[in-house]
């Protein structure tokens, strides 16, 4: 777990988070706080060490703490082209469409 400042990326899942403050009592780096909704919200991104006390204190699951690089290499990871896309089943047969074992196709 990296500890240099600036490398994480804090994604807060405010439907999940009760607002216990766990997180913003324990954060060494004082990077979230509680808004006016009473939700952790993240204030200072540029002092997170990564530590990762947050995420995984929360009792809610309501935070995720990952790197910054983690993020860019995923979205990288497939081509649009690569992508695999699914045909709807024939009403009639329930067969998918280009099936073998669907007699009742055009395309067979």
């Amino acid at each position: 777990m990296a500890k240099s400042k600036g490398q994480t990326e804090i994604i807060i899942f405010p439907d999940w988070c009760k607002g216990c403050a766990i997180c913003v009592s324990f954060c060494p780096a004082k990077v979230l706080a509680l808004n006016e909704a009473g939700k952790s919200s993240v204030v200072a991104l540029e002092e997170c060490i990564n530590c990762g006390f947050c995420e995984l204190h929360c009792p809610d699951f309501a935070i995720m703490v990952r790197p910054r690089q983690a993020q860019n290499r995923r979205k990288n990871d497939v081509a649009p082209s690569e992508s695999a896309s699914v045909e709807a089943p024939d009403k009639a047969t329930g067969a998918a469409a280009g099936d073998p074992s669907n007699d009742n196709d055009p395309k067979s």
